[in-house]
């Protein structure tokens, strides 16, 4: 698949589709014309990418992970660490936002002469 053909097929631009390249996130071989040639099972592949993004994950993380997510049957073990790690995570950054909620609130409910910003 040349890129015009992988970006329509998986709804990335070509610039997103080059960027993935370069950072080894995606292969392409180069036809004798020096056109990218893409394999059909990249657009599952990008499709990982794209579905791990959604999830929260970075592509620093994506590409520490890239052999688990190139064979995610055989690794589902890893993935599904990978997904409680990133979950708990999550979990301490929720809760330091309500934290952090509960202090600008706290801050608000104090008389409106006063300062909010008084340690």
């Amino acid at each position: 698949m040349q890129i015009g053909e992988i970006a329509a097929a998986s709804g990335i631009s070509r610039d997103t589709l080059r960027f993935y390249e370069k950072r080894g996130l995606l292969r392409a071989r180069r036809a004798s014309n020096g056109y990218r040639d893409y394999p059909p099972e990249a657009v599952e592949w990008l499709c990982y990418i794209r579905t791990a993004q959604a999830l929260g994950f970075s592509l620093k993380e994506i590409e520490a992970d890239l052999p688990l997510l190139a064979a995610p049957d055989a690794a589902a073990p890893q993935l599904r660490a990978a997904l409680q790690t990133k979950l708990a995570e999550i979990d301490r950054r929720i809760d330091g936002l309500s934290a952090l909620r509960g202090e600008l609130q706290r801050r608000l409910d104090t008389p409106m002469a006063a300062c909010p910003l008084q340690p």
